[in-house]
């Protein structure tokens, strides 16, 4: 069995302003793969082709991020509230405050985990029995765990240990290894780690023999073969949910490999390979995002992600994710007129009541 303990050696992150860059590659990476991907999500790669040839770009006049960019976005103010001292009641407090007990949006809270978890949360139960439906091993946490990563650059396991706090609420088992097979990823490719070691990070963190680690194994032995490969040695043929934790979650460390971690081809194989699209890009985006920074990525895609529309939380509407990348790897100047507290953790982030961390203000 993995161990957190275990994780491997990472570089050290760079200065302040490197960091910042990588921060806003990964959570404008995330949304930008999640805006790409929205389209093809639950398509088949036959019916990709068939609506659009190969998917190089956006495929929609007005593409916007989704659930996955809000709930990161939820998980980012968060975590800037609370840094390493997050707790289990911090996020179950955070669900209620912003969530449960708002109007919903069109989405109504999003997938099938987050809607368990909703439900159960408005009965009066509190984590981890909240987490105990039947989507607990969806990639819901796996796909708002890009934050925990951006936030402990360079610590994998602190990563993974903040993301499996997040996901207690929500999620467990499979559920739980996902988000940290990807906090860890990011953790490491924030610090510069090569494309190896991201996913050596990532494995790292999840039990060995976890459906998580053996499916996340598979698609990066294969990587080499392309996407084609890689979607055939982890997706299950005739399974009807597509989003599995196991599943997204290789496909998009996968694509990430197949890419060596560039930008542009990590996010359109992952697309390309249709399931879950939305999540797998929106992973593969956050991973190749804080290998690569944020110059890596595309101009006029960058230009179409806006603030959160709140379609799926409506308390999220108005937050870009760059002023999430910002709130958690503060720049110099900011860290050098606000000292690190023990409550933020090490890097200096707002503590609860600055008026930045209140979902709804400009």
């Amino acid at each position: 069995m993995a161990s957190i303990a275990c994780t491997p050696s990472v570089p050290s992150p760079g200065n302040a302003t490197g960091l910042r860059e990588r921060a806003r590659g990964a959570l404008l990476g995330l949304a930008v793969g999640d805006a790409l991907g929205a389209p093809a999500e639950n398509l088949k790669p036959s019916e990709i082709r068939a609506r659009w040839g190969r998917i190089t770009g956006y495929v929609t006049d007005k593409p916007a991020g989704t659930d996955d960019t809000e709930y990161a976005i939820f998980s980012g103010l968060l975590l800037a509230r609370h840094g390493s001292a997050l707790t289990p009641s911090h996020v179950e407090a955070a669900w209620h405050e912003w969530i449960a007990d708002r109007e919903e949006g069109p989405f109504r809270g999003a997938g099938f985990s987050e809607r368990g978890t909703l439900e159960n949360l408005r009965r009066g139960l509190a984590a981890p029995i909240s987490a105990q439906h039947r989507h607990a091993w969806s990639d819901g946490l796996a796909m708002r765990a890009a934050p925990f990563g951006v936030f402990a650059a360079g610590r994998p396991a602190e990563a993974a240990r903040l993301v499996a706090i997040d996901g207690s609420v929500s999620h467990d088992g499979e559920g739980i290894h996902g988000g940290q097979a990807v906090a860890a990823g990011v953790a490491a490719a924030m610090a510069g780690a090569p494309t190896y070691a991201v996913v050596a990070s990532a494995l790292a963190v999840v039990p060995d023999d976890s459906w998580t680690a053996r499916s996340l194994r598979r698609a990066v032995a294969v990587a080499h073969r392309g996407e084609r490969a890689v979607r055939s040695a982890v997706v299950i043929g005739g399974y009807p949910w597509t989003d599995l934790a196991p599943e997204a979650v290789a496909l998009a460390f996968g694509a990430y490999a197949t890419a060596d971690g560039d930008f542009r081809d990590a996010v359109l194989t992952a697309v390309n390979m249709g399931r879950d699209a939305d999540t797998t890009a929106a992973v593969a985006g956050a991973l190749a995002g804080a290998t690569q920074g944020v110059a890596a990525i595309p101009p006029t895609w960058a230009a179409a992600i806006g603030p959160a529309r709140g379609s799926c939380l409506p308390a999220m509407a108005g937050h870009h994710v760059l002023e999430i990348a910002d709130l958690l790897v503060p720049d110099e100047a900011a860290s050098a007129r606000n000292p690190p507290t023990g409550r933020a953790g090490a890097h200096g982030l707002p503590a609860a009541g600055s008026h930045r961390l209140h979902p709804g203000r400009n």
